[in-house]
Order: structure tokens, then sequence, then C-alpha cells
């Protein structure tokens, strides 16, 4: 979590149910596959999974924080709040 772009994935899935793999890439204005390096790299860690659907004939893929995942981000975030306010 602790690379800038795994960093923003995990802030940008915080406060949401899921996101689509597109509203991520396009967030963070990377490739397909600097994303899906990310994301594969979360999801060993247990801290996002996937999920799959055909949508009008296209595979769609939306991803989000796993309950670990959450906790994880609340604790890297209160970490970095403390080591600023030192």
């Amino acid at each position: 979590m602790h690379a800038p772009n795994r960093l923003q994935i995990c802030s940008l899935l915080a406060p949401l149910d899921d996101a689509e793999f597109q509203f991520l890439r396009d967030s963070l204005e990377v490739s397909d596959s600097v994303l899906s390096k990310h994301i594969k790299q979360l999801e060993r860690a247990g801290y996002v999974r996937q999920c799959k659907e055909k949508v009008n004939g296209r595979q769609r893929t939306w991803i989000y924080l796993t309950n670990n995942g959450r906790t994880a981000f609340a604790g890297h975030v209160q970490e970095l709040k403390n080591i600023v306010s030192i």
C-alpha cells in the first residue's frame, strides 16, 4: 500500500462500495497494465478483490476494498497523520 499508486487506489476505494476498473485507471491516469499490476499486488495482500461481470456483452471489472484493506488503509492514514504532526 506504500507505493503512491496503490495508496491512491485505496484512497479512491475507501469511500465507495466498489469502483469500476476504468474509473480507477482514468482517475490515476495510468495504463491498464500498470493498474492491473498494482491491483494484483493489493489483491495478494488481501486488501482488494475483483468482481467481473458481463454488461451488454462486454466484460466489466469492479474493484472493492476488503475489510482487511479498509483496516490497513485507515491504519496507514493514521500513521501518516502521526508522522506529519511531529
